[in-house]
């Protein structure tokens, strides 16, 4: 499997269901953005595929850094920009005025953030307790330690479907009152009271906690709203959408995207206006999500949890879509679930 190098120049970075991916988009050709660049695996995996140019967008300055000892061996045909997918119609503008042959997008935090403690990201490393992709910004620690209760408790129901947010931003307000939030463990050890220690075989009580300030800070809900649009606007007819997303929201919200651009729209989400079906912006291959096989869980077991989907654009004029309408978490759901929550 095609990879990129490590943080620590250790084990190569596996790419999730990279296989899958090339085989749905293939014959691989022309100019492709890998919207989450990271360590580069996508990227390397469609330039060894056929891909006559990658443009690599990722909004961590690291990535760009790593990148530097092994992306000239490409010369040209890979380039690589310092933004956020959300943007990447404009990368394109500039850099492939001519429109793009596929767009490839990994949703959430890459390896090599979380295996960084001092990137703040995992609970189960100590490190400060940040969470920036872009290194800039508000952090995670200054969003526990500023939000007022209920603020706290929406972002880990809405992000996280933590259904204990109540609880544990009671906690995290009592805490902080003693001395502020700085640390990772501080906050994984705080919730883990909280919620008590989790059974054998479940995950860590904090998993979700960590998930839902993770996607706060970086606005990812947001991010994956405007980055598939900008898709569908970036895509030639015929040019190739493929997302690989790690948790029911997300994937939740690119099957949404895919019902209303291939016109099945179906239900929608209760808190967003009824839509009418639609003339088909996208095509797909197939209507489920692909997950990983045998070989890929013993290989990656950090994969367990992905699913790809995969559309073709058609040649409809690209149209926005209401952020409501994707079922993003948000404003509409606010207060209404607040009787679920413990």
């Amino acid at each position: 499997m095609v990879g990129g190098p490590s943080p620590a120049g250790g084990a190569p970075h596996v790419p999730v269901l990279l296989r899958p991916l090339l085989a749905a988009v293939a014959p691989v050709s022309g100019t492709w953005i890998d919207g989450t660049f990271g360590a580069g695996g996508y990227a390397r995996g469609l330039l060894e595929a056929g891909a006559d140019r990658v443009i690599g967008i990722d909004r961590d300055p690291l990535a760009l850094e790593m990148a530097q000892g092994w992306a000239g061996t490409y010369g040209d045909r890979l380039q690589i920009v310092q933004n956020n997918f959300a943007n990447l119609d404009a990368v394109a503008e500039t850099h492939a005025p001519e429109g793009l042959d596929g767009v490839v997008l990994d949703l959430g935090v890459s390896s090599m953030q979380l295996d960084l403690a001092e990137r703040g990201f995992s609970f189960m490393k100590d490190g400060p307790l940040d969470m920036r992709m872009s290194q800039s910004g508000p952090s995670a620690a200054d969003l526990v330690n500023e939000l007022e209760e209920a603020e706290l408790a929406d972002i880990l129901y809405l992000y996280g479907e933590e259904r204990a947010s109540r609880r544990i931003a009671k906690y995290i307000l009592r805490a902080r009152e003693e001395a502020p939030f700085e640390s990772t463990l501080q906050l994984a050890n705080l919730v883990e009271r909280a919620l008590g220690r989790g059974k054998p075989g479940q995950s860590h009580p904090a998993t979700r906690t960590f998930q839902a300030l993770r996607i706060a800070v970086n606005d990812e809900y947001g991010a994956l709203a405007e980055g598939l649009m900008a898709a569908e606007r970036a895509l030639k007819p015929g040019g190739q959408l493929a997302v690989v997303s790690f948790h029911s929201i997300e994937d939740r919200m690119v099957k949404r995207f895919f019902q209303l651009r291939t016109g099945h729209s179906g239900n929608v989400n209760r808190y967003a206006p009824v839509q009418e079906a639609e003339a088909a912006a996208f095509t797909q291959k197939t209507k489920k999500g692909i997950g990983p096989d045998e070989q890929e869980l013993d290989e990656n077991p950090r994969s367990r949890s992905a699913r790809l989907r995969v559309g073709t654009r058609t040649a409809k004029p690209a149209e926005d879509i209401d952020r409501a309408a994707l079922g993003m978490p948000g404003a509409q759901a606010v207060g209404k679930n607040r009787g679920n929550r413990r």
